[in-house]
């Protein structure tokens, strides 16, 4: 199926005028590998160093907030989304050790360090800074364009799956028997909640993030495949160690792979495991099933367990 995408949604997924332009111009494409042979066709043959320079400016620099002013929301809920492990519990010492690499880098090779974030630690990227610091101005440049070009093809990823999905329920609705099928669900698909077994009692005010995998394969152990982390949802846990909702109420779940994240930290500084993360996996026969993942929390140790 031929997919149309829009000039806005192009640059979102790599921030450069011309390749946005150059995309519209080349579309329709029938697949994502059709339309990511002719991004790097593009970006690297096509455009030219302004249009490298233009993507580069609209990232944040690695480590800090994006600014509310970035080309629009979706561009900084995705930026959020791909430095979002690797900072969540990084201490305040390490983040001015990269801000000053930051500063560094900028003032020599005058443009902000790029790399891919998606899936690596903070330790990694900043060992990744340092290292290529090292690299003469127009070899850094060429290793800048190949990261953008990683993150353009990760987020075509998740444009062109979250275009398939809209197109999936669209035609879901418009169906007689979906159009007079009610939600029966009482609650969404995905549920949580936190015990504390040091204390018992549930704990309450954990931060939780639920998050889907977009991409052309699925995360696996060690490798973070071809796509990225999109967010679903975050809420925290009430005085019942229950969160509150971390998606809409739908009866079908879409099928894919989900990932659950606790930022325990918060709950208990200085405890052995800063956050939590459970990845698991929705099959097409179980979209109409609720999963309940809590999380029996204790200082230096955990556990879980799949309910209903």
């Amino acid at each position: 199926m031929a997919m149309e995408t829009g000039e806005d949604e192009w640059k979102v997924c790599c921030g450069s005028s011309d390749f946005a332009k150059m995309m519209v111009d080349s579309a329709p494409f029938e697949s994502l590998e059709a339309a990511i042979h002719t991004a790097r066709d593009i970006w690297f043959n096509l455009v030219n160093v302004t249009a490298w320079l233009e993507a580069f400016s609209a990232h944040p620099q690695i480590g800090d907030t994006p600014s509310p002013s970035s080309i629009n929301s979706d561009f900084t809920r995705w930026s959020e989304a791909e430095q979002s492990t690797a900072f969540a519990t990084t201490s305040s010492s390490a983040l001015k050790e990269l801000a000053d690499w930051n500063v560094r880098y900028k003032k020599k090779f005058g443009f902000i360090f790029i790399i891919c974030a998606s899936g690596k630690t903070h330790a990694e990227m900043l060992a990744a800074l340092k290292e290529r610091y090292e690299n003469r101005p127009i070899v850094e440049l060429e290793v800048a364009a190949t990261e953008q070009m990683k993150i353009t093809e990760l987020r075509m990823a998740k444009l062109f799956s979250d275009k398939a999905r809209v197109v999936s329920e669209t035609t879901i609705s418009t169906t007689p028997q979906a159009e007079s099928k009610a939600i029966k669900r009482s609650r969404p698909p995905i549920t949580t909640h936190v015990l504390d077994v040091s204390r018992g009692t549930p704990a309450a005010g954990v931060e939780v993030h639920l998050e889907v995998w977009s991409g052309t394969t699925g995360p696996s152990f060690g490798h973070g495949g071809g796509g990225v982390w999109s967010s679903v949802g975050t809420s925290a846990t009430d005085k019942d160690g229950r969160s509150g909702p971390l998606m809409d109420l739908v009866e079908a779940l879409n099928p894919g792979t989900y990932r659950i994240s606790f930022n325990t930290a918060k709950y208990c500084p200085g405890c052995f495991f800063p956050y939590v993360s459970i990845v698991f996996r929705v099959t097409e026969s179980q979209k109409l099933e609720h999963f309940h993942v809590p999380l029996l929390l204790a200082p230096f140790s955990f556990s879980t367990y799949r309910g209903s």
